[in-house]
């Protein structure tokens, strides 16, 4: 047995082991995928570093098989632009900007799915090609397709499908779009997130399909939802436990903005702990009430900054106990936030999976508990 096949085999074992594997036909696609076709090289970031630092790993080089089937995502590409192979030597700073998503999340957001053999399968961000690989092999390539925003990283994607022996179908374009010409579908999964769920999607998925999809925002709180496509163009939908986060898809993430400057404002005392932002359920919570904020900052000393409006809160430390806001320009960010955050307080600070997703021609909404909840549209 190879080292490739030993340790693909291994890997397998341990996500059988833990619970994540839980299907036959994809503990089969999972033991014989082979991950490096499609990590040929790698980032690795370097601890300690500020702002990060990444290393280039490339194939052949000590530990660099071990890495590609260690279970962790895998940076392939910075900025946009620079992949391992661009950097000389020695360390390159960057953005995150393409990457293999660690196994174990792929096979359980490929389960989640409840793709079977039959269905079409539109996936959104090729990425390496791994996940449309496993995808490719479980349900047949012929009932695949995958969409890639970004040309190099698909071109890069199509040649490791070729050489790993799969041909699905390919498409350079913007993901959400979907695949105009393609439809109807039964299933679509995203392998990157967005702020709402693209209109053509729910448009292309044929009524009774699914969408698995992480919904995200500017300051880059997760949730990962799977909708049922009542009629074209509406949906109903849950959030599902754990933590899963994607990199925003480009055209949806936040637009570049000019050096912060904290500047006075409105000083009040503050009704909720800000740390309350640093937990998983509640910074995303904070999200869905200011979503074209971006969010800084920990603890008790957290920072808002409106993209669109300029607007402005930072938080801090009380001397005489609790804390106090600052908060400036048209929309008072941490009022909103704090009501958001007091409901969710009052409901027993629950996880993601009590929240639900209704899509209409009115717009997109989450609520808490039951759809009788107002809840918070997102922003279209």
């Amino acid at each position: 047995m190879s080292a490739s096949a030993r340790l693909r085999q291994t890997l397998t074992e341990e996500l059988t082991g833990s619970g994540t594997l839980t299907e036959p036909g994809w503990r089969d696609a999972a033991g014989a995928v082979p991950r490096e076709f499609f990590t040929r090289s790698y980032f690795r970031p370097v601890p300690g570093t500020v702002p990060t630092a990444y290393r280039p790993v490339r194939e052949g080089e000590p530990g660099w098989l071990e890495g590609v089937y260690s279970d962790e995502t895998l940076i392939t590409q910075l900025d946009g632009r620079i992949r391992p192979d661009d950097v000389a030597g020695g360390t390159v700073t960057g953005s995150p900007s393409s990457s293999s998503t660690l196994p174990s999340l792929v096979l359980r957001m490929w389960q989640r799915l409840g793709a079977e053999t039959g269905h079409r399968v539109l996936e959104i961000g090729t990425g390496t090609g791994y996940s449309t690989a496993l995808g490719a092999h479980r349900l047949g390539e012929a009932r695949l397709t995958s969409v890639e925003y970004d040309p190099v990283v698909g071109e890069s994607a199509a040649a490791a499908l070729g050489a790993a022996g799969f041909a699905p179908r390919l498409i350079i374009g913007d993901g959400l779009r979907g695949d105009p010409a393609g439809g109807p579908y039964d299933r679509l999964i995203a392998t990157c997130s967005v702020r709402y769920v693209p209109l053509p999607w729910l448009h292309q998925v044929r009524p009774g399909g699914r969408i698995l999809v992480t919904l995200s925002g500017w300051s880059y709180a997760n949730a990962l939802a799977l909708l049922r496509v009542t009629s074209p163009g509406e949906a109903t939908g849950r959030f599902l436990p754990g933590c899963t986060s994607f990199m925003i898809a480009r055209p949806h993430d936040r637009p570049p903005r000019p050096l912060l400057a904290l500047l006075p404002g409105d000083v009040r005392p503050s009704r909720i702990d800000p740390a309350k932002l640093d937990d998983w359920t509640g910074g995303w919570v904070a999200q869905l009430a200011a979503p074209s904020a971006e969010r800084m900052g920990t603890g008790a000393e957290q920072i808002l900054w409106d993209v669109s409006t300029g607007s402005q809160a930072r938080t801090a430390p009380d001397p005489e106990g609790g804390w106090t806001v600052v908060q400036r320009g048209p929309v008072r960010l941490w009022d909103r936030v704090e009501r958001a955050v007091q409901r969710w307080q009052a409901a027993g600070e629950p996880h993601q999976e009590e929240f639900g997703i209704t899509v209409s021609p009115s717009g997109q909404r989450v609520w808490l508990g039951t759809e009788d909840d107002p809840g918070w549209l997102l922003p279209i």
